[in-house]
């Protein structure tokens, strides 16, 4: 039988939700699939893509690997530009001409931008991709004013990110109220006063009706109102259905736009679809990414020869914008007959609350949440199904004594808890009971829920938990199986025992010869307390790729080094040789988000010779290959900007250096504001200092990654003094008592009483551990070396370095470049990537 081809038209979230469950679900054994994508990059998170901002590097939805699967083909920058439905082709933007015997428009939408004059043009911006965000970050350097046309959902996202880039940044919203789809009058009053409570104005009722330019930027001018000045404007009012290539070929659209489909998803061409945010189904257009992945697993189950069908989908959303949690569900402006509203407002915390029931109270048919939407992923499965007990109940705060868990237990087996990928209760529990998981990663990775918003994500451990319990399991807290101790438990017993060695802890307390789970982590502890080397003796057996050889793996089995810059501060001298480091080793070199110099492309024989010339000139490591400090961000402080109050460069290199070296359970950041316009970003760190006229405000418990947080107040007005002495309790209290690969952020929020018992403890000293915190701070800080100068000087440990063991000086024939922008980039392989982590065995003739 000849196999058929199935092509993809565009590979954002859906397209690729598409493509994942045609291999998933067996798709493949008869069909090849063909995907092009406009942009140059493969799929990736736009549900998250804010979060670009702070550093996320993780957006990337494709897994290593996924297309080198048999009958999958990425084509990237190859749109296509032309389906000739008679011949059943599609032609691309290179000219690709590639038949298909079924054909998926998944072109998404384009941003809507007010054809007004002077829309386009120079410091003009749409907020749609992450070139679009590079080019936003890149103008904003330079800018000052900021201005976003839109208060929805996007637009709100649009100006925290201005306003993260420390812009003063307006919102301009035609309508009377932000977010008015999602919200109502009431909620929209509170919602504005959040988002103006967080230093972003508003303009409401405001109809742009040109931008002009002008000496010192752009002036907006409005039909009413003065004219607002800006050195930037970003449009973000809106999506339009990108449905231009399904016009050219004939295909019918909606009314206002969309590829026509019906209940299949199919087009009024034969053996055409149309999924997402392109297509006109169920009688509209579908903004939000859930339905999108609904009408890709309807394609999919046709293409089967199935009759699943799409008749409309939940527009539930929740986000955090700007830091403010938002939610709206279900009927949330209650249009059904008879319908009641509860509502909760507390201005004072910056809450509002609103429940909509049925006449007789007896069922919840929706609701909006401004400002604390903690009980959104509980209340929003509970739509259409009896309340018990009193509504009020649902609508007012939680009591602080609710049973954990409590919420989910009533839920209904039918109850959809994770509205993006259409996982029931139900479905998580027969993971648990049927399926083995016994932990919330392991019910993601088997059902798919939680791993698109996240916002399910505490109900899914909710309901985890009541069924383990159910079944009569412990959750287990085991590192692996080797050991029946948590990463915290193993700390306690090497620090009271007095281990020093793996083989020690081994016999006394695990079992086996252990695995990459459990070594890392001792030897991670063991470096923590008793502050050796390393690659002393067995320790080095227990590192793991990068700590292995003290420097970061790359793509191409070469290794990226990373001087220590305290601060960000450098003098010329250490640029100029670090400059000659690369040029003498031919290494490519990229300024990081942390300050500092990464320089890429050595090989493992070129490691200690490029330590060396750094080190000679008085540099370190920078340890950015360690789950440990990797850097303090700081801005210039009083040193020499107008707005600076205090000397923020000088404190970051001080805890800079006081911190280094400092093994934890994973990395930690941080960073040093000098004034409240927060150029250091202090916030987005584990550790966030930002300067007042009298001192100090500490902000612990941010990052950025997989799920970014801004940081939590922890104190204000503090002298360095004490500033310094709280960082090292709270520190020094989370190597003591985190679990493995655990941040900070998680820490906290899974310390008992939070933010409040951790205060208690490094503050009040309630445990009495003050003293002992303060004496394992200061043990470190007396006997750190520098990992880099130590090897140097051990021949021992220097003979580690060699790429092959038979022949140390020759370097790998494999490794191949091509020069772009004047410095050298991997060449493309035939094969996957490099994954050796250390010598191997070449054989010389």
């Amino acid at each position: 039988m000849s196999r058929k081809t199935l092509v993809v038209v565009g590979h954002g979230m859906v397209g690729h939700r598409l493509v994942e469950s045609a291999v998933a679900r067996g798709l493949l054994e008869e069909w090849d699939v063909v995907v092009h994508a406009e942009e140059d990059v493969p799929a990736y998170d736009r549900v998250a893509l804010t979060s670009w901002f702070d550093g996320r590097d993780d957006l990337c939805l494709v897994a290593d690997g996924f297309f080198d699967t048999p009958g999958l083909e990425l084509r990237l920058g190859d749109p296509v530009v032309a389906v000739d439905v008679e011949a059943r082709t599609v032609t691309s933007r290179c000219g690709l001409v590639t038949p298909y015997d079924a054909l998926v428009l998944a072109t998404g939408s384009t941003p809507f931008v007010p054809p007004v004059p002077g829309a386009t043009g120079e410091r003009r911006f749409v907020y749609r991709t992450v070139e679009d965000l590079g080019r936003i970050k890149a103008a904003a350097a330079g800018a000052t004013r900021g201005a976003v046309v839109g208060g929805g959902l996007l637009g709100l996202e649009a100006a925290g990110a201005l306003h993260g880039l420390g812009l003063e940044t307006t919102v301009v919203e035609f309508a009377p109220r932000l977010m008015p789809v999602q919200v109502d009058e009431a909620g929209g009053v509170a919602l504005r006063r959040l988002v103006e409570d967080m230093g972003v104005q508003v303009r409401l009722g405001a109809s742009t009706q040109q931008v002009l330019d002008t000496d010192g930027g752009l002036r907006m001018e409005f039909a009413e109102g003065d004219p607002l000045d800006v050195d930037l404007v970003v449009f973000s009012a809106g999506i339009r259905p990108h449905d231009a290539l399904a016009r050219e070929a004939g295909l019918a659209v909606g009314p206002r736009g969309g590829i026509d489909v019906d209940e299949a998803c199919r087009t009024s061409a034969p053996d055409v679809y149309a999924v997402g945010e392109c297509a006109h189904a169920a009688g509209r257009a579908w903004g939000l990414v859930a339905p999108g992945y609904a009408q890709a697993e309807v394609v999919v189950d046709r293409l089967l020869g199935g009759q699943a069908t799409f008749t409309g989908a939940d527009l539930s959303t929740k986000l955090k914008l700007l830091g403010i949690d938002v939610a709206s569900f279900g009927d949330a402006f209650a249009t059904t007959p008879g319908a009641l509203e509860l509502v909760y407002a507390d201005p004072v915390a910056g809450v509002y609350s609103k429940l909509v029931v049925s006449d007789d109270a007896g069922t919840l048919l929706g609701g909006i949440l401004v400002g604390d939407a903690s009980q959104y992923a509980l209340l929003r499965p509970m739509v259409g199904a009896p309340i018990s007990g009193s509504p009020a109940d649902l609508v007012l705060p939680v009591r602080g004594d609710a049973p954990v868990g409590a919420g989910a237990a009533a839920l209904p087996d039918s109850a959809q808890v994770c509205s993006c990928t259409a996982v029931t209760k139900g479905e998580i529990r027969c993971a648990v009971s049927e399926g083995g998981c016994r932990d919330v990663a392991g019910v993601k990775a088997c059902t798919g829920a939680g791993t698109v918003c996240g916002s399910c994500v505490g109900l899914v451990k909710d309901v985890v938990g009541l069924e383990l319990k159910a079944l009569g399991v412990a959750a287990s807290t085991a590192l692996c199986e080797h050991f029946d101790l948590s990463r915290a438990e193993m700390f306690e017993v090497v620090r009271v025992r007095g281990i020093r060695t793996w083989s020690q802890l081994l016999a006394e307390h695990g079992r086996g010869a252990g695995c990459d789970v459990c070594k890392p982590t001792a030897g991670s502890i063991l470096a923590s307390l008793h502050g050796e080397h390393v690659l002393d003796g067995e320790h080095a057996t227990l590192q793991d790729t990068n700590d292995h050889l003290l420097a970061n793996i790359q793509k191409d089995g070469t290794y990226s080094v990373v001087p220590r810059i305290p601060g960000g501060e450098v003098t010329p001298e250490h640029l100029i040789v670090i400059g000659q480091v690369a040029q003498d080793f031919g290494l490519y070199t990229k300024i990081t988000g942390g300050q500092r110099i990464d320089l890429f492309g050595a090989r493992v024989e070129q490691l200690p010779q490029i330590w060396k010339r750094l080190v000679d000139a008085g540099m370190e490591s920078g340890h950015a290959y360690g789950k440990s400090l990797r850097t303090v961000k700081s801005c210039v402080g009083s040193t020499w900007c107008r707005y600076g109050v205090q000397d923020s460069t000088t404190l970051a290199i001080e805890l800079e250096l006081r911190y280094r070296g400092l093994r934890s359970p994973h990395k930690v950041k941080m960073g040093v504001s000098g004034c409240a316009r927060e150029c250091a970003e202090a916030r987005s760190k584990d550790f966030g200092v930002i300067a007042t006229d009298n001192g100090w405000n500490l902000y612990v418990g941010g990052n950025g990654g997989f799920r970014p947080r801004h940081a939590d107040l922890f104190l204000t007005d503090v002298d360095t003094d004490t500033l310094v002495r709280t960082i090292d309790r709270v520190l020094m209290f989370y190597v003591f008592t985190a679990d493995r690969l655990q941040r900070t952020a998680p820490w906290i929020e899974g310390l008992e009483g939070g933010l409040e018992h951790l205060r208690a403890v490094v503050v009040d000293d309630s445990l009495g551990l003050c003293a002992e915190l303060d004496a394992a701070m200061e043990r470190h800080v007396a006997g750190y070396s520098d990992e880099w100068a130590d090897v140097l000087a051990d021949p021992a440990k220097l003979a580690r370095f060699a790429s092959f063991v038979n022949a140390p000086d020759e370097p790998d024939p494999s490794l191949r470049y091509d020069t772009v922008r004047g410095q050298i980039q991997p060449a493309p392989r035939d094969a996957g990537p490099v994954l050796v982590a250390g010598p191997t065995l070449q054989v010389v003739r």
